[in-house]
């Protein structure tokens, strides 16, 4: 296949990553703050759902592409913006993972408490605690690959 069109649908793909990731913290943060336990299970499985559909597999695309577009242009990973962009995508896998078995966890608390019609219980509290601070490095890992996608700097030294 042509670079060019291996380009295209891994830009396409980062696109989709980046604008479902924020979406679906969107909806799942702007559900939580309601405190409504029924609102936050219907949204919440909605999420779950979305990032089975679209970011699991644009995950799967960008790894694909970009190490065919690597290999295609014969560059080394030793390449400092090849590299460190390799380190934060993992630190994104590392962030990410976790954060969809607590979106799980949090949806699965919520419709307990809203069938039992109880009040969300501390293990939701604690289990969104750990959802937003392990989005913000995901996210900005995310930026900054885009950064260096676009700079491609040199590095230090």
């Amino acid at each position: 296949m042509d670079y060019l069109w291996i380009k295209w649908i891994h830009i396409l793909s980062s696109t989709l990553l980046l604008g479902t990731g924020l979406g679906i913290a969107f909806f799942m943060w702007m559900a939580h703050l309601t405190g409504d336990a029924r609102h936050i299970a219907r949204t919440a499985r909605v999420v779950v759902i979305a990032d089975s559909i679209f970011t699991a597999p644009a995950v799967v695309v960008q790894f694909a592409t970009g190490a065919w577009m690597v290999h295609a242009m014969g560059a080394p990973y030793s390449t400092f913006w090849i590299g460190a962009a390799v380190v934060l995508f993992v630190l994104v896998g590392a962030c990410w993972l976790p954060v969809v078995w607590l979106q799980i966890r949090a949806r699965d608390l919520a419709r307990i408490a809203a069938d039992a019609g109880e009040p969300l219980p501390p293990a939701y509290m604690r289990t969104m605690r750990w959802w937003f601070v392990l989005g913000w490095p995901a996210f900005l890992a995310v930026i900054a690959i885009f950064a260096l996608m676009v700079t491609k700097p040199v590095g230090p030294g």
